[in-house]
């Protein structure tokens, strides 16, 4: 009789454990595993910065200039630990102006921060803590992107991560690829942009961007809001694309800035209608050859005077800035490829220009 009743009980808690479990597990999912997985590498990243002020003096003003001074301010933002030996990436606008960096890990533990390098034009930066063995992220492929597949944005904002010592994540999918937003006013180069509807505020600037699998494929930049007095998401957010952003760390790791300098070896002028029907061509546009430089890539891609260029990597061109502009606004280097429509012989054809570097 007591074996029975024993027989019973264990049977009980043996179903009662199981269906614990199953419902245990069935809480888990891939969002849960990819926030377990990259969350120790997220970081917060609290910056002093040094603000310009200018008064006016009420009584000399009229003699005397404003008069400027430093006034620190405090801010905050994300970031996200690359490698063991304590790499941190971010962008550029968390950390500039600053003078004091102090990054903090899940769980709380501090470690102030060194500048390695940063680049204004793509808006990213590297930093540096002193130590070993940091919990670092993994990368995913930012090629291999599918259009609504899920993603959580980590991060700190609103500063939430100094109250609970870990980072917020929203969940979205990915809205948009290949997002191009050209040159802005401030010098930044926004370029093959992922958009997301994962919830990115202000704070989650420079935090990591995860596919489902756990793996980083972006770093938050900016959002678009409602208006100027509303500052929130609204589900329309941009990050740079992590194959981009690893270059460019790799590079600041190397010499601490990015060298975009180059040479094509090429004089060219506006192509006018005066000047087409004088050389008796049937275009009016683009901009035509007029020097090609010994030795220099366009030598080697076989540019002669008298060639009209007409597009650049598909876009068209009317001055010789406009080369420089998408040359720019691609972010293309030394080493890299630039693709020319040109019109020769009364035909159009494809060259291939390789950018040279200054000797």
């Amino acid at each position: 009789m007591h074996k029975q009743k024993f027989k019973i009980i264990l049977i009980i808690v043996t179903w009662v454990s199981i269906a614990f479990s199953d419902v245990s597990q069935g809480r888990e999912t891939a969002i849960t595993r990819a926030i377990k997985k990259v969350g120790p590498s997220v970081a917060s990243i609290n910056v002093v910065q040094n603000q310009q002020m200018y008064y006016r003096d009420p009584f000399f003003s009229f003699f005397l200039p404003p008069s400027g001074m430093n006034i620190p301010s405090q801010s905050s933002g994300s970031g996200v630990v690359i490698s063991p030996d304590g790499y941190v990436l971010t962008n550029f606008h968390v950390i500039e102006n600053a003078v004091e960096i102090t990054v903090t890990l899940t769980g709380g533990y501090e470690y102030d921060a060194e500048i390695i390098g940063f680049d204004q034009t793509t808006d990213l930066a590297l930093l540096k803590l002193d130590g070993k063995n940091f919990p670092y992220a993994e990368f995913g492929d930012s090629d291999d992107i599918i259009i609504g597949e899920w993603v959580i944005a980590l991060g700190n904002p609103f500063n939430l991560f100094d109250i609970s010592d870990q980072p917020t994540a929203s969940a979205g999918i990915i809205s948009a690829t290949h997002m191009n937003f050209g040159r802005q006013e401030s010098g930044k180069v926004f370029q093959d942009m992922i958009q997301t509807d994962a919830a990115i505020n202000p704070g989650n600037s420079g935090g990591p961007l995860v596919n489902a699998l756990g793996d980083v494929i972006g770093i938050n930049t900016f959002i678009f809001t409602g208006n100027n007095a509303y500052k929130g998401s609204i589900g329309i957010g941009f990050a740079i694309p992590i194959n981009q952003a690893i270059d460019i760390a790799e590079e600041l790791k190397i010499d601490g800035r990015i060298n975009r300098s180059f040479r094509t070896g090429l004089g060219v002028q506006p192509l006018s209608r005066s000047l087409a029907r004088y050389l008796e061509l049937d275009l009016n546009e683009g901009v035509i050859v007029v020097e090609v430089e010994q030795g220099s890539p366009a030598e080697q891609a076989r540019l002669t005077p008298g060639d009209v260029i007409v597009k650049v990597a598909g876009r068209k061109v009317q001055q010789p800035k406009d080369i420089r502009n998408i040359i720019s606004e691609m972010d293309k280097r030394s080493g890299d490829i630039l693709k020319l429509k040109i019109y020769r012989d009364g035909k159009y054809k494809t060259v291939k220009l390789k950018l040279g570097a200054f000797d």
